[in-house]
């Protein structure tokens, strides 16, 4: 433990000394040297939908959290450099215990994420200990050791749904998430009161207002959204499951209610469909995840180059995380998710 902390430390002082001010020649092809550096390195990319556009076409496998675990666990590379958030870092360091992960940006942390300390939903979980506890992948490794299985938006209906009806389970950390797998579950969950601050502040006027000025268009919305929204949405669904929608249905203009990322394979993969994203409770004509949006293609030419920042977890807390990961795996392939 000590000396993963000291590694950590040591870590912490080499990117608080300019790691992320290193100068980069402007006139450098970006794309040609990451791809060089992957083969010297035998390095793979995963990346969230979330991250930015030159992000996503670099990277070898493009998924959401269930896409991205399910893929981490089978990688074979030497190093993954993961263009995401922490805790999908942590997944795959979880799942590779033996490799190498990288984060772009140690930083890029999640809303939703710290919206559950681990010591703190302890002392609520130990109220219920008849409660199995189901918790959304969108959590620390600290949270991930307290459960007894993890979902993802993909997969959350299927995961309670494998269990007894008369089990109790305790949902964590998203509240919204959870009440709509209540909703169309018939469960009774007991919520963690947590949420992402990108999916809580998505205005129902202003989305109404769209839909009224675009009456052909699907409304879609992330599971992640507050009921109100919704209830008026024509599709609710996790992020690969808002693309499959907007490539398969017929209607050519799409209101998307989620992270705007998204928004680029979107338009790749149907070039002659229209894609506005839904607008929130703010100024800004979008909606972005501020810590998605912290890695860039340079800090990942940087990432890789140096091999910095690397997740490093105690061993201890890494074998307790992956137990619910695999049960939720293990869950998943069985029903062929």
């Amino acid at each position: 433990m000590a000396d993963i902390n000291n590694q950590i430390i040591n870590q912490q002082a080499i990117i608080s000394k300019g790691f992320y001010d290193i100068q980069i020649d402007p006139s450098l092809d970006l794309f040609f040297e990451i791809e060089k550096l992957k083969k010297e390195k035998n390095a793979i990319i995963l990346a969230h939908y979330y991250q930015e556009p030159d992000i996503q076409d670099i990277a070898d496998y493009i998924g959401d959290s269930l896409g991205l675990a399910q893929q981490a666990a089978k990688i074979k590379a030497e190093m993954i450099v993961f263009a995401g958030v922490h805790f999908m870092a942590e997944t795959a360091k979880i799942l590779n215990p033996h490799k190498k992960v990288l984060l772009p940006d140690l930083n890029a942390g999640c809303s939703l994420s710290d919206s559950a300390p681990p010591q703190v939903f302890k002392l609520f979980k130990d109220k219920y200990p008849d409660h199995t506890v189901i918790t959304y992948i969108n959590c620390s490794a600290g949270m991930k050791a307290l459960s007894d299985i993890i979902c993802t938006s993909s997969n959350a209906r299927q995961i309670v749904e494998s269990l007894p009806e008369n089990q109790p389970i305790i949902f964590a950390p998203d509240k919204n998430l959870g009440a709509y797998i209540n909703k169309i579950t018939g469960r009774n969950m007991l919520l963690w009161n947590g949420a992402c601050m990108v999916h809580e502040i998505f205005s129902l006027e202003k989305i109404t207002k769209l839909k009224i000025r675009y009456p052909d268009a699907k409304f879609i919305a992330h599971p992640e959204c507050e009921e109100s929204i919704l209830a008026i949405a024509d599709y609710i669904g996790s992020t690969t499951g808002l693309l499959k929608y907007s490539e398969d249905s017929t209607s050519q203009t799409f209101i998307v209610a989620t992270e705007t990322g998204i928004l680029h394979q979107m338009q790749k993969n149907s070039p002659n469909k229209t894609f506005i994203p839904a607008p929130p409770n703010n100024s800004c004509a979008c909606n972005n995840c501020p810590y998605m949006k912290l890695n860039t293609l340079e800090k990942l030419y940087i990432s890789i180059k140096y091999e910095l920042p690397e997740i490093m977890m105690d061993e201890q807390l890494l074998n307790a995380a992956k137990k619910p990961i695999d049960k939720m795996l293990e869950i998943s392939y069985s029903l062929g998710l």
